[in-house]
C-alpha cells in the first residue's frame, strides 16, 4: 500500500496546473493574499517563510514587502507545485524554494510565517502551528489563511458545494474514508486557528468569499516562566 505523503505529494504534483490557475484567477483570491500579507506587517529586510506554499501565488506580495534585502523562504513537500513556483518567482532573487515537510521545515529562525489552505492537511494541526510560534519566537508573526463551511446565514445553503469541492479536491485514499473530509476539515482548522490564539496576540481576524475563507493573524507573546523562589 503507498504511503499516504507519497500519494499526496503525486497528486498535487499531478494537479499542479490546475491550482494555480484558481491560486490566480479567483475572483476574491487577490484581497485575500494582499490582506494575509499586510495582516504580517512586514518590514524591509525581514525573513518571512510560507508554509505550503504550493505554486508560490503568494510569494510575492511577501517579497515586496520585504523588499531585495529581505528573504522568502517558500516550503513545500510536492515537487510539481515548487516547479511552476519556480518559474514564476524567477525574477525575486531573494525567493528560496525548499521542498520539505511544514511539519518539519528546515529553517531554525524569522520573522513571521505564512500558512495558506493548509492547515486542514495536517492530523495534529495545533502542534504544529505552536511549532511555527517557536520558529519566529516572542514577537514573531504568523498569519494562518484557511477555508471552511461558511456560517454566513444567507451562504450557508452553497455550503453541499463546498463539501463536493472538498472531496473533489483531496488526494486518493481521503475521499472514501468513512469520515466526512469536510468535517475532518472543520475540525483540523478550528484546531489550527484556537493555537494560534492561545499563543498570540490576535491582531487581525476576517472572512472572504461569502464567508468560506478565514483570515486570522498574531504577534507570538513572551512566555512566562513562574520561579519556584
Amino acid at each position: 500500500m503507498a504511503d499516504p505523503a507519497t500519494v499526496a505529494q503525486s497528486f498535487y504534483t499531478r494537479w499542479a496546473r490546475v491550482y494555480d490557475t484558481i491560486a490566480r484567477r479567483a475572483p476574491w483570491i487577490h484581497a485575500v493574499r494582499t490582506e494575509a500579507a499586510d495582516a504580517l506587517s512586514l518590514a524591509p529586510g525581514e525573513t518571512v517563510v510560507e508554509m505550503g506554499c504550493g505554486t508560490g501565488a503568494n510569494l510575492s506580495y511577501l517579497a515586496d514587502r520585504v523588499g531585495p534585502e529581505g528573504t522568502v523562504v517558500g516550503i513545500d513537500f510536492s515537487p510539481g507545485v515548487l516547479d511552476v513556483a519556480r518559474r514564476r518567482l524567477a525574477a525575486y532573487p531573494n525567493v528560496h524554494l525548499v521542498r520539505a515537510d511544514a511539519t518539519d521545515p528546515p529553517i531554525t529562525d524569522a520573522d513571521a510565517v505564512l500558512a495558506t489552505f493548509v492547515s486542514g492537511m495536517f492530523a495534529d494541526p495545533a502542534a504544529v502551528v505552536s511549532s511555527w510560534t517557536s520558529l519566529v519566537g516572542s514577537g514573531g508573526r504568523l498569519c494562518l489563511v484557511d477555508l471552511a463551511r461558511t456560517t454566513h446565514p444567507v451562504w450557508r445553503s452553497l455550503n453541499p458545494l463546498f463539501r463536493a469541492l472538498v472531496r473533489v479536491s483531496a488526494p486518493p485514499g481521503s475521499r472514501t474514508m468513512r469520515d466526512s473530509p469536510t468535517e475532518l476539515l472543520d475540525a483540523r482548522l478550528v484546531a489550527a486557528h484556537r493555537a494560534l490564539e492561545s499563543a498570540c496576540r490576535v491582531t487581525h481576524s476576517a472572512t472572504h468569499a461569502l464567508g468560506f475563507a478565514r483570515i486570522r493573524s498574531g504577534v507570538v507573546q513572551q512566555s512566562i516562566t513562574i520561579s519556584d523562589s
